[in-house]
């Protein structure tokens, strides 16, 4: 007898929490776990992203408002997702603050907001919703890394600095907790054609040029090809996989 297919993509029944999820890389992933079957809720600090998105992604998408870096928030934040829509079974640290300067300039106080929002904040999320997933052995965490995590780029001195935290944090709670049934991974998107990535470049054709040099690809990516690689992580497809960062970036960390 032929063994039923069972597709190992789906995310039936699982709830994910999304930060920065209105916008970009973080909507694009939000598009991609609901057409597999995932309850979605997106979290950002503006309403009305927030409320365009979950128009356009339907009813399986809910938003809350939220700051990443007012941590005291952090509990009542998932209480009122528990409450309305189940416990939250995939976290995706998305939220992040970007700062092109040259190093030299970056002041002591733009260097910590950067780690306060990229850092602190997924650091904050991560602890709070993986007291629940250890009750239940079972959970996703996936931080959004960066290419800047794995390779040296100008004038993004805190921003690589924080994305690359990530990497630590990733390998360090993979080891404590996928024992218990939480698997943690990392994403590092390359260059993808976002708002945040037009706004760093949009006043620099040389770094284009430089971009799209280095790229074995020859293009910028899309935030679909974030959102489908998020999937595999997240299913059952990736269910041996933890303390890893996957590049999703058409070869740019490996190009000359």
């Amino acid at each position: 007898m032929q063994q039923e297919f069972r597709n190992p993509f789906k995310l039936d029944n699982e709830i994910a929490l999304i930060t920065g999820g209105g916008t970009g890389i973080g909507f694009g992933i939000a598009k991609a776990f609901v057409n597999f079957g995932a309850k979605v809720i997106i979290v950002g600090r503006r309403d009305e992203p927030l409320q365009k998105a979950v128009k356009e992604l339907g009813h399986m998408a809910d938003y809350r408002v939220y700051d990443v870096t007012k941590y005291e928030k952090s509990e009542s934040l998932i209480d009122s997702i528990n409450q309305q829509h189940g416990h939250i079974s995939i976290l995706v640290n998305n939220a992040g603050m970007h700062l092109k300067k040259a190093a030299i300039d970056v002041t002591e106080e733009e260097f910590l907001q950067v780690l306060n929002v990229n850092v602190l904040g997924a650091f904050s999320l991560s602890r709070q919703v993986a007291k629940q997933m250890l009750v239940s052995s079972k959970g996703n965490i996936l931080f959004i890394a960066s290419l800047a995590s794995l390779i040296g780029i100008p004038s993004v001195t805190a921003y690589s600095a924080a994305k690359s935290a990530y990497l630590g944090m990733v390998r360090s709670l993979a080891t404590e907790w996928s024992p218990q049934g939480i698997r943690v991974n990392a994403i590092a998107p390359g260059f993808i054609d976002t708002a945040m990535m037009r706004k760093a470049t949009e006043s620099d054709p040389k770094r284009v040029e430089k971009i799209l040099g280095r790229t074995p690809m020859g293009r910028f990516g899309e935030i679909e090809d974030i959102g489908w690689v998020a999937v595999s992580l997240v299913s059952p497809a990736g269910k041996f996989i933890t303390g890893v960062c996957l590049p999703v970036d058409g070869g740019a960390s490996i190009g000359f």
